[in-house]
């Protein structure tokens, strides 16, 4: 394997302007104009993966993730925007803490470096890993699925030109085209020349990278999140927050896959959420434990309803459905909601629904994962959402970042000391 763009990628490192140089805001501006510029042929691309992938007869969910429309388009050039107005907060130095009587100490923002992200098939994730890690200064090599192949290089082509307008360095983006798994087992060996890795999608390619690789890892992904009904809980909002957490995106990382209600109240949530389901014609399939009675309504089941009742089975437990599927198990009450969720969630997002103040408060000390949401949607669980900006994964580790990886967390930082001739034995 050749490693020309490891070099590249480390040199454009050292030789960029500072984090914090208007080249990064020509950078996201020019991105954003050769977006739009250029989306006609992006789409032409990404019309290829997308025919390829329906003659290897992939299913309909994933190629939903493979498309891009106009309507990405728009998203594109927001989040551009974004940046842009998020730059200046994280870019700046501090204002400096006065240190005994003989100096000062400040903050300066630095690049982590060289990023390697690794994902699956979702080819906006190349545009969003070609903006904020290189606003702030770093290099990173994109390495997507083979399934967007084409359409990788028609967002690279974009990117390379967007660089050179903002007169930034070429070997800040290398976007891979190798879809062998020996260039990816071979990059993941390489501390010395790569600092981060960051991998996006199923659990089991993030737990590849880990156990792959000593390079430190922001791990995202892997969302078997739950949400837990109390009996003391609004029903039908829970109901209603059950369905926003799944049918929106139902493939992404912040939705729940099964509901946990206390036994109680089992039967009375399932009959709401049929009846929220029925609002709007919301397609839903609902699987339940064999331990709530089917309900009623299922009986005689003409077909035309928007929802589907199947059984829960064993193995649904701890997975990501992926499509407009969401279980419901029920549980004694929240211990053992909590012991459900120590066992089988991801650690990504944990809901609970209740109206005793006692028990939301005690769920969100006890429940472990980068989010808690209290009576709301899981797919709260978002940077720009929660008001922290934009953002490039949801982080499921523990150490540098947890939540969403925001610009924030794609910088480490130099303590600059103001020591005015200070010596350490005159102070």
């Amino acid at each position: 394997m050749s490693e020309d763009f490891l070099v590249s990628a480390r040199e454009a490192v050292a030789t960029a302007p500072p984090v914090g140089d208007l080249a990064y805001e020509r950078y996201c501006r020019e991105l954003a104009k050769r977006l739009a510029a250029h989306w006609p042929a992006v789409l032409q691309a990404n019309a290829g993966d997308i025919a390829a992938a329906e003659q290897r007869g992939l299913p309909p969910v994933l190629i939903d993730r493979l498309r891009l429309t106009a309507a990405h388009l728009g998203q594109l050039e927001r989040l551009t925007e974004a940046v842009l107005s998020e730059l200046d907060p994280v870019t700046a130095p501090d204002a400096g803490v006065p240190v005994g009587e003989w100096g000062t100490r400040l903050r300066m923002p630095k690049p982590l470096g060289v990023v390697f992200m690794v994902y699956e098939a979702r080819p906006t994730v190349t545009v969003e890993g070609s903006l904020l890690p290189v606003a702030v200064g770093n290099a990173v090599i994109l390495r997507g699925g083979k399934e967007i192949a084409r359409t990788n290089q028609a967002l690279a082509a974009v990117a390379r030109d967007a660089l050179e307008a903002a007169g930034l360095p070429g070997g800040l983006i290398t976007v891979l085209d190798d879809p062998d798994r020996a260039q990816l087992r071979a990059l993941l060996k390489r501390p010395d020349a790569i600092d981060v890795l960051i991998p996006r999608g199923s659990p089991s390619l993030i737990d590849f990278c880990r156990t792959a690789s000593t390079i430190p890892v922001i791990a995202s992904g892997g969302g078997v999140n739950h949400l837990y009904v109390h009996r003391s809980a609004d029903l039908e909002l829970a109901a209603e927050a059950a369905l926003d957490s799944k049918l929106p995106e139902p493939t992404a990382c912040n939705t729940a896959e099964v509901v946990l209600v206390d036994d109680a109240v089992a039967s009375d949530f399932v009959a709401a959420l049929l009846r929220a389901s029925e609002r709007n014609d919301r397609r839903v399939n609902v699987r339940l434990s064999s331990r709530i009675p089917r309900p009623e309504a299922a009986a005689g089941h003409d077909g035309e309803r928007p929802w589907r009742i199947e059984e829960l089975q064993e193995h649904d437990l701890g997975r990501e459905f992926l499509d407009a599927t969401v279980g419901v198990y029920p549980v004694a009450g929240p211990a053992e909601a909590l012991e459900h969720i120590r066992r089988y969630g991801s650690g990504h997002t944990e809901g609970v629904f209740a109206t005793e103040p006692e028990v939301t408060q005690d769920f969100a000390r006890r429940a472990d994962a980068a989010a808690i949401v209290v009576n709301g949607s899981l797919r709260l669980h978002d940077g720009p959402t929660l008001g922290l900006g934009s953002e490039i994964s949801i982080s499921t580790g523990r150490m540098h970042v947890r939540g969403p990886v925001t610009l924030g967390s794609l910088v480490t930082y130099s303590w600059v000391v103001d020591a005015r001739g200070a010596l350490r034995s005159s102070v």
